[in-house]
């Protein structure tokens, strides 16, 4: 009697180890689409904007008419529900000193948004420049994420030219967030946004200076984080990629 033949679940012409590659790269995409999030009250916000950063996102309307916004932002900390997010306005800068920030964690057990002007690495809850209202925070355990809802009066001056930064760290002694960590994105977490086009930005990095007599020292990635192309993690891609052609053509 002749043998049935393997039962076949892949595409012809398509190696295992490349179907592999697309079901791991599929969840990474998934997690920066903000409209697939779904919010509290998400009828408030007409926008939604992935920031180019530590896997953050923020949603928003603009209202002219009183110069105020509703705003959601969502961002994991790196140890969950431990840990603490931050969405702020800066007024009168592009970076962290001088930013009127939201920031929210778990207080005495219960998700508050309190806010702070941050004037030096230290942070004390304090007033900001700018009346907010409606705030309120979320923990969801789903996807360890936080999340920061307020009303604001927009900041004076060009609604479609504001200067956002964002954080996430990873704990809080007594009642007081704890330092964020220093890796690129964390110190790249700045943009511009644009309240009335419903767009942000995020500035140029600055170019690298390579010295000519010293070797040129690169940081160690954040934990849990692999750069293509370095050390056994290179050498690793690079004999998938040719597993994966000669897989396609029949070498």
């Amino acid at each position: 009697m002749a043998s049935s033949s393997p039962l076949q679940l892949l595409p012809r012409g398509l190696p295992a180890a490349a179907l592999l590659l697309l079901l791991v790269l599929a969840p990474a995409a998934d997690a920066l689409a903000c409209s697939s999030q779904k919010i509290t009250n998400s009828s408030l916000y007409s926008t939604c904007l992935d920031l180019p950063t530590l896997n953050a996102s923020l949603h928003f309307s603009y209202d002219p008419a009183n110069s105020s916004a509703a705003v959601a932002f969502v961002a994991a900390p790196p140890k969950g529900e431990d840990g603490w997010v931050a969405w702020a306005l800066n007024p009168t800068a592009t970076g962290m000193f001088g930013a009127q920030a939201l920031i929210a964690f778990r207080d005495a057990g219960v998700m508050t948004v309190k806010t702070y002007n941050i004037t030096s690495t230290t942070v004390r809850e304090s007033p900001i420049s700018f009346e907010t209202w409606d705030r309120a925070a979320e923990y969801h355990s789903a996807d360890g994420t936080m999340r920061i809802y307020a009303k604001i009066k927009v900041p004076a001056g060009d609604p479609a030219k504001l200067n956002q930064v964002w954080q996430v760290g990873s704990s809080v002694t007594n009642g007081v967030p704890d330092q964020h960590a220093m890796a690129a994105e964390n110190l790249g977490s700045k943009g511009t946004l644009d309240l009335v086009a419903g767009t942000g930005r995020s500035p140029a990095p600055a170019p690298t200076l390579v010295p000519t007599t010293a070797p040129t020292l690169v940081a160690p990635p954040p934990s849990g984080v692999s750069r293509i192309g370095e050390g056994s993690n290179g050498a690793f891609l690079a004999l998938s990629l040719a597993f994966l052609v000669s897989s396609f053509f029949g070498f």
